[in-house]
């Protein structure tokens, strides 16, 4: 039987394009950019929605909570079907069909067709999923966490670019003579098209593993992992491990899904900045994904070389507290120069926390990756679920009550009570959930390991013996 292992990269050089797993780590992240960057894409044409089809309060929280809400089910079903059909076949399938409805969401004509689409589109968050198990496949196991967080932190660019991206888009498109009410429908077209043909590229450029695909591999009676070893999705399901890691990246990606859908507002309403203003701070949040989340994974592979296993585990702990520390702290200033201060730090903490998150997954149970990595993958989203339902209960009632009070006041009078009262509900929404951050980063502290695996993965001893044999790990730029 070929090893499969000996032919992953051991280096992450990023401009070797001959190398297939350098390849597929590029059209990988590039494919994730794409997704996130469609998903998100109407985030900052919400005013003109809202307008356009009369949406109320409810029905925009309710757009951000569905939004979130198809993908939990896309990310548990994805990793499955990763490891039985291989990441190539599902991320065409994904990429392709995610496009319809991206397209469908610039046709709408009703809140409900809007909000239907809202809950399809989030399909194509699934493609976290994947490209995580595609990196895991591709790179050893030195390098691993480096890979996966890069391309994760890459790919995640994507749902803050589309701040900068789709007004531009917009404008384009009026530029031809569209009128400005329809530029945000000819942006989610296009946004859709570029899925879609992303998903041929990803068919023909590709492959499975740095040996082949799955299918060819098997045709050729070339094992990838022998029958006796595969473990049932029963069985992973039954590994404590992998429910606490659900936790953690549910405290981790699922809040900083929550910030991005929820920060434009925010800090419009608590700091009074004007609509581009705050869509340029939640880009540069966004933007902190081309280094931060490496950073997790960087350091997760570090603290493994020092540690073992307990030190990747010791640190995904420790920026998970610095992450809840960041956000409680920020929800309770009232300059922007210091809120703008720790919303970085919280920026870089979160998406570390991440990284950290998947430098751990791959050691979790190597015959699953695929459905490990959905399954934690998944909690993302619930994480982003709950925290948005938390968000919009305390939000919303704010909201109808500051309306209701002030309703003989006037319209200018009745936005300002609104305005304050949804900022104040978010703060201290913010704030419960930070707490909620610091406690799960030390419920990550009970993750163990067998003594097996933490023999496997022992840190080495540096000796007279062996110091020359000791070699950085390498990320060329």
């Amino acid at each position: 039987m070929i090893n499969i292992q000996a032919q992953k990269a051991t280096k992450l050089s990023l401009f070797n394009l001959k190398n297939v797993s350098i390849r597929t780590f590029w059209i990988t992240a590039i494919s994730f950019f794409i997704c996130f960057f469609a998903w998100f894409g109407i985030v900052p044409f919400m005013p003109d929605v809202v307008k356009d089809l009369g949406l109320t309060p409810d029905q925009k929280w309710n757009s951000i909570i569905l939004a979130v809400t198809g993908t939990v089910f896309a990310r548990l079903l994805i990793g499955k079907l990763c490891d039985k059909y291989g990441p190539r076949i599902c991320y065409t399938y994904l990429l392709m069909l995610g496009a319809i409805p991206v397209v469908l969401c610039g046709l709408v004509q009703t809140p409900t067709q809007f909000l239907i689409c809202r809950l399809f589109i989030g399909f194509i968050g699934a493609s976290f999923v994947i490209t995580q198990v595609h990196t895991s496949l591709m790179f050893s196991s030195n390098i691993v966490g480096t890979a996966n967080a890069t391309s994760a932190g890459w790919g995640n660019l994507g749902g803050g670019a589309n701040r900068l991206g789709m007004p531009l888009i917009a404008a384009a498109v009026v530029s031809f003579g569209v009128a400005e009410a329809e530029a945000w429908r000819y942006s989610m077209v296009i946004a859709g098209i570029v899925c879609f043909l992303m998903g041929i590229v990803y068919y023909f450029f590709t492959q499975d593993t740095p040996k082949g695909n799955f299918k060819d591999l098997r045709t050729q009676g070339i094992e990838i992992e022998k029958k006796k070893d595969e473990v049932g999705f029963l069985e992973v399901l039954k590994d404590y491990r992998i429910w606490i890691l659900f936790i953690v990246y549910a405290a981790s990606f699922g809040i900083e899904l929550t910030v991005y859908g929820t920060m434009d507002d925010y800090l419009q309403n608590t700091f009074q900045l004007e609509r581009l203003t705050a869509g340029n701070i939640v880009l540069s949040f966004a933007l902190m994904n081309i280094f931060a989340r490496t950073l997790g994974g960087f350091f997760g592979d570090r603290f493994g070389k020092l540690k073992g296993l307990r030190g990747r585990v010791l640190f995904l702990s420790f920026i998970l507290c610095v992450q809840g520390i960041m956000l409680v702290t920020f929800s309770t200033t009232t300059s922007i120069v210091v809120g703008f201060i720790f919303l970085i730090l919280f920026s870089l903490s979160v998406q570390m926390a991440e990284g950290a998150t998947f430098s751990v997954v791959p050691f979790i149970n190597k015959k699953a990756i695929g459905s490990v990595s959905g399954i934690v993958g998944a909690g993302g989203n619930v994480g982003a679920f709950l925290a948005a339902l938390f968000l919009k209960s305390k939000s919303a009632l704010a909201e109808k009550v500051a309306i209701t009070t002030n309703e003989g006041l006037g319209e200018e009078a009745v936005k300002l009570a609104q305005s304050a009262a949804s900022s104040a509900a978010v703060s201290q929404g913010y704030f419960v959930i930070g707490f909620i951050v610091i406690l799960t980063g030390i419920v990550a502290l009970t993750i163990k390991f067998s003594t097996a695996d933490e023999k496997e993965h022992a840190p080495q001893l540096i000796t007279d013996d062996n110091l020359g044999e000791l070699k950085p790990v390498e990320v060329k730029i």
